[in-house]
């Protein structure tokens, strides 16, 4: 069998609070000695969100660790074409809300999250790095803060 440990890197984002209309972003996963990207939100705990609430997960990519420098990601450059994610769903706490496989070709990796007046949330945000360029690699990653 294959050993995946020593061949991927994963990588905590951190948690984004949503609350409102205000948006809200991950840090930055560093894509570099990496060719693929995998990126998991995962709801922790989701309050008020019902059908006429809840929120959106925007995945974006940037060459540099600002974040005016963050994009969108074209639909192009995420595998399935789809670069939002959107929960509405009360009872989904503690559950993987879904995730977003980069192919583009910038450095910095993250998501925005922005709610509706009666959002109120806590995700996690981890990415997977796999096709490392050298192996071994270290299993635990470090994030990159936006500034």
């Amino acid at each position: 069998m294959r050993d995946m440990l020593n061949n991927k890197q994963v990588v905590h984002l951190g948690n984004v609070t949503v609350s409102g209309t205000t948006p809200a972003t991950s840090d930055y996963v560093d894509l570099r000695g990496f060719d693929a990207a995998t990126i998991a939100v995962i709801a922790n705990t989701i309050t008020d969100a019902g059908t006429a609430a809840g929120f959106t997960v925007t995945l974006q990519e940037s060459d540099d660790t600002t974040g005016v420098g963050a994009g969108t990601v074209g639909v192009a450059d995420e595998v399935e074409g789809n670069v939002t994610l959107a929960e509405t769903n009360d009872t989904a706490d503690d559950s993987v809300i879904g995730g977003f496989g980069y192919k583009g070709s910038k450095r910095y990796v993250g998501v925005s999250v922005v709610g509706t007046t009666g959002s109120d949330a806590d995700i996690s945000v981890v990415a997977i790095l796999n096709k490392p360029h050298r192996a071994a690699t270290t299993f635990v990653g470090t994030a990159v803060a936006r500034t």
